[in-house]
C-alpha cells in the first residue's frame, strides 16, 4: 500500500512553485526530543526512492543503532494474504467512496515509476527491514486499519482539467503534460528529501490545505496531534527510540514538531 501522503503531497507539488536552492548538505532531516533518560529520535522519511538514493548513513545510521526500537507510521504485512486471519474485523478498501483520490494515488505511483522510484526502496521499508534483522522491536503509531479506514471517508477531489479521475480499466488517469509536471514533482521533492530542505514540504503542505482543508485535516493536522500525544506519553518511559514517519509531517506550522512544542516537547535539528 502506498502513502497516502505522497499521493496528496505529490498533486498538490504538480502545480509547480518557484524552485528552492537546495541547502549545501545531502542528507534527510532528523530531529530529537530528550530529558535525563529518554531519547526519542524523528526522522523525516520518503515512503519511495530510487536505487541511487543513499541516505542510510553517518548520523541516522548512529541514531538508528543507538535506539532500541523502531516506531513507523504502521506495519504493513509483507504479505497480504495473511492479513484477513490475523485481523478478523479487517475490511478491504472501498474504492467507491474515494474513487477520485485512489486514482491520485495510482497517478503517484506511476509517476515516481517514471523517475525510477520504487516503495521497496523507501526509507520506512529499509529501516523496518534493519530493524528486524537486528532484533529491534518495530512497531506502528497507526493500525493498517485506521490507515483503511481513513483512506475509505477520503473526500472526493474535484476534476482537474486533463486528469481521468475515475478512469474505467484501460484508461489513462492522466494526460501526458499532467503526467510529466506529476512525475517533476515527486523527482524534485525526492531531491528536496534527501538535501533535508523543509521548504519545499511546507509549500506542498500550503498547496495542499488551499487545495483540499479537508484532506489536509485528515492526513496531517489530526494524525499529527495523535502522534504527538504518543511521544508524550513514551516520554514517561526510559530508553531510546527511533520514529520514523513522513517528512511532510515535520514540516509547517501544523507540524508534529509544533504539537510536541506545545506540549513541552521542544524538538532540536540534528542535521
Amino acid at each position: 500500500m502506498v502513502s497516502f501522503v505522497i499521493a496528496a503531497a505529490a498533486l498538490a507539488a504538480a502545480t509547480p512553485t518557484a524552485a528552492q536552492p537546495s541547502p549545501p548538505t545531502a542528507e534527510p532531516a532528523m530531529f530529537v526530543v530528550r530529558d535525563a533518560d529518554t531519547t526519542i529520535y524523528i526522522f523525516g522519511t520518503f515512503h519511495a526512492l530510487d536505487a541511487r538514493t543513499q541516505w542510510f548513513g553517518d548520523k541516522v545510521r548512529d541514531a538508528f543503532e543507538q535506539s532500541d526500537e523502531l516506531v513507523l507510521e504502521t506495519l504493513i504485512p509483507e504479505e497480504p494474504g495473511p492479513l484477513a486471519l490475523a485481523n478478523p474485523g479487517f475490511r478491504p478498501p472501498s474504492v467507491t467512496p474515494s474513487a477520485s483520490f485512489l486514482a491520485t494515488t495510482r497517478m503517484a505511483i506511476n509517476a515516481g515509476r517514471a523517475q525510477g522510484m520504487q516503495v521497496d526502496n523507501g526509507a520506512d521499508m529499509v529501516l523496518r527491514h534493519v530493524a528486524e534483522a537486528e532484533g529491534k522491536e518495530v512497531e506502528g503509531l497507526e493500525t493498517l486499519q485506521l490507515q483503511i479506514d481513513l483512506f475509505n471517508r477520503m473526500p472526493t477531489a474535484p476534476a482537474r482539467k486533463g486528469v481521468v479521475l475515475t478512469p474505467r480499466a484501460g484508461e489513462p488517469v492522466a494526460g501526458s503534460q499532467q503526467m510529466e509536471s506529476l512525475s517533476k514533482a515527486m523527482a524534485d521533492m525526492q531531491t528536496a528529501w534527501k538535501h533535508g530542505d523543509q521548504s519545499v514540504f511546507v509549500s506542498m503542505l500550503e498547496q495542499l490545505k488551499t487545495a483540499s482543508p479537508e484532506t489536509y485535516r485528515m492526513l496531517f493536522t489530526e494524525r499529527n496531534e495523535r502522534w504527538a500525544d504518543w511521544i508524550k506519553a513514551r516520554m514517561q518511559m526510559p530508553g531510546t527510540v527511533f520514529v520514523a514517519v513522513g517528512a511532510g509531517h515535520l514540516a509547517g506550522k501544523d507540524s508534529l514538531l509544533v504539537r510536541l512544542a506545545e506540549r513541552g516537547l521542544p524538538s532540536q535539528r540534528v542535521y
